[in-house]
């Protein structure tokens, strides 16, 4: 019912903007129409030529633009590959997350870490030219995080990497990902994945510590 007044309500206003619109006169917007029509058939080469243009504009911006940014993660401050870094140029996830076999943080690679090659390698490119204004203002990268765990549970990055727990087995797909997706872990993924490799299940002495 609810749903029908409301349609009612929408008609009734569209059809007063009518009115107003044409003076109390509906009956023009029916010669208006015509009038239209005949201009579309008189200049139908221009305007397909018209459309055709859109069209290729359109598909430009969204496979320039839209395609890129669609199911990636947030766009970080500097333009950042796990991809190219990881996956082509095969650097170890240690040697920019240099904690995370002797600590429970993995660590967020500092500007010095990036600089160690990018003062040789790109020194002049856009994306590098930003680390350098970060480290001569001494202002730490404010990447974005992505990886998110709930504040009561301790995940202990050292424990797992002695476990030889692979990095893709918790954060996906890094080698072959340029912007990394957010992601929040859930009691049930550590779980499953602590049944399936026999691991401690005790509360406290697994993560709530």
């Amino acid at each position: 019912m609810e749903i029908i007044l409301a349609l009612l309500t929408l008609l009734t206003l569209i059809f007063l903007v009518i009115l107003v619109g044409t003076k109390g006169n509906p009956l023009v917007l029916i010669y208006q129409f015509q009038s239209f029509t005949a201009q579309i058939v008189e200049n139908k080469i221009q305007l397909l030529i018209l459309s055709f243009l859109i069209i290729l504009i359109s598909l430009f911006v969204y496979f320039y633009y839209i395609m890129p940014n669609v199911d990636a993660g947030p766009i970080q401050p500097i333009a950042f590959s796990h991809r190219l870094h990881a996956g082509d140029k095969k650097i170890d996830c240690r040697f920019c997350h240099s904690y995370v076999d002797r600590s429970v943080h993995p660590g967020i690679p500092p500007v010095e870490k990036c600089l160690f090659c990018h003062n040789s390698i790109i020194p002049n490119h856009p994306e590098i030219r930003k680390e350098h204004h970060y480290f001569n203002t001494k202002t730490p990268t404010p990447w974005k995080k992505v990886f998110y765990v709930p504040e009561h549970v301790m995940f202990n990055h050292e424990r797992h990497i002695k476990k030889e727990v692979q990095c893709e087995t918790c954060h996906g797909d890094v080698k072959g990902t340029d912007r990394l997706k957010r992601h929040e872990f859930k009691m049930g993924f550590c779980i499953q994945c602590h049944k399936k490799e026999k691991a401690n299940l005790d509360c406290w002495l697994s993560c709530h510590n």
